[in-house]
């Protein structure tokens, strides 16, 4: 049987989460978007503390990957934790690794006194939603809005 292990992230790791951040892109056909570096990485969740990266390990290898940072909820005065990015390598999945990351999220979530965990799914990843659902997560009927680039400059009249 495995040995499944969960970690922290460490600096000397700021490739694998690229890689693993290329191949979730990859997965959702949206791999032309990622601009992201290593640097950019390296200065936000090392240097910066914004985000926070945690493995999980099957037999020492890292196979999957969770990044999430902090927000915060008005309506009940307390830090939530949002989850940016899950991937599970695909020959890993169905083995409960998904579920062990959010878990051990839930677990940082409880044991920092922190109000909620938060994530969004893209609408056509039907597994993904029937996953969130099965573990008692709430469907919000909620629309996701972003502005970027040249829209992002307008609208600060740049």
């Amino acid at each position: 049987m495995a040995e499944v292990t969960y970690r922290n992230a460490e600096e000397d790791d700021i490739s694998l989460i690229l890689e693993f951040i290329k191949k979730l892109a990859d997965y959702e056909g949206r791999l032309d978007e990622v601009t992201a570096t290593e640097e950019d990485l390296s200065r936000w969740i090392f240097d910066e503390g914004i985000a926070e990266v945690i493995f999980v390990l099957e037999d020492g290898k890292e196979v999957g990957f969770a990044l999430f940072y902090k927000a915060f909820s008005t309506y009940i005065a307390k830090i939530n934790i949002h989850l940016e990015d899950m991937f599970v390598e695909p020959a890993y999945r169905g083995k409960g690794y998904g579920k062990g990351l959010m878990k051990e999220i839930a677990k940082i979530i409880i044991e920092r006194g922190y109000g909620r965990f938060e994530w969004t799914a893209v609408s056509w990843n039907e597994p993904a939603i029937d996953f969130y659902l099965s573990i008692g997560a709430e469907q919000m009927d909620w629309e996701l809005f972003h502005l970027d680039g040249d829209y992002l400059k307008k609208l600060a009249d740049l």
